[in-house]
């Protein structure tokens, strides 16, 4: 830990490995047997828990920032970033403050996840994936390469997002003062699943075990259990009953 800057007020847990470089700031906890790489930032109140991985120049606490224009980021008090037992974050990863990330969570390298998001257990955030600020996501997920998950946005248990998906929450795109009535990101139902490179319009609803096909554009609730295909998406059949997250032989 010599070439670390720690705080005398942060405390560090038996057997925890700092690598060269890191910062780790007023307040910080981490738990027992975590790694952390060289040039990582752990900002004040951050808490880590047992186990965890993280990796070279990954920045986790960090305070949100606002333009001067900005139109929904408020200047706010957040609570301190946590992160569950058991974590790997990878390299280059921005982690907010307000974030609480669960057990079992595996946060791929170059990712982004802002201010006020849960993160359940056992989720998979791939790599290059950003979710935007006021997100649940629930657990077993898993995010592939450069999905975009927009804020105000929620996805349920064991939901699947295929690479490339991009999300929305503004009908008006960025005009008028009407808007504002009106923002919304998508929700996806438990068990869920999302084609690549599909695109999830603001306010829709993925119903519980809906697919929406690669390449779609959802500009209507998907119901349960329905395939969705196409621009713009329409029922195209059921999902079928191998398909389904009852017969997968999960026990959660």
């Amino acid at each position: 830990m010599s070439n670390a800057i720690i705080d005398s007020s942060a405390r560090i847990a038996e057997g925890v490995r700092v690598g060269n470089f890191s910062v780790i700031g007023v307040g910080v906890e981490i738990g027992r047997g975590s790694v952390i790489g060289n040039n990582a930032v752990l900002h004040e109140g951050t808490r880590i828990g047992e186990n965890v991985r993280i990796d070279d120049g990954t920045v986790i606490g960090k305070q949100p920032m606002r333009a001067a224009n900005s139109a929904v980021t408020k200047e706010q008090q957040l609570p301190r970033a946590e992160i569950g037992s058991d974590c790997i974050i990878g390299t280059g990863v921005v982690i907010y403050r307000g974030c609480q990330i669960g057990n079992k969570v595996l946060i791929a390298d170059l990712s982004t996840v802002r201010e006020n998001v849960s993160v359940g257990d056992f989720t998979i955030v791939g790599r290059g994936v950003a979710i935007e600020n006021f997100c649940k996501i629930g657990r077993y997920c898993k995010l592939e390469t450069n999905v975009y998950i927009t804020a105000y946005s929620e996805l349920e248990d064991r939901v699947f997002v295929a690479p490339c998906v991009a999300t929305s929450n503004d009908n008006f795109i960025g005009r008028t003062e009407e808007r504002f009535k009106h923002f919304k990101g998508v929700t996806a139902r438990k068990g869920a699943r999302i084609g690549v490179n599909a695109t999830i319009l603001p306010g829709k609803t993925i119903g519980a075990d809906g697919l929406i096909a690669a390449g779609a554009v959802l500009t209507q609730d998907c119901p349960d259990r329905k395939i969705m295909a196409g621009v713009p998406a329409k029922v195209f059949r059921d999902v079928p009953q191998e398909q389904l997250l009852e017969n997968q032989g999960w026990k959660e």
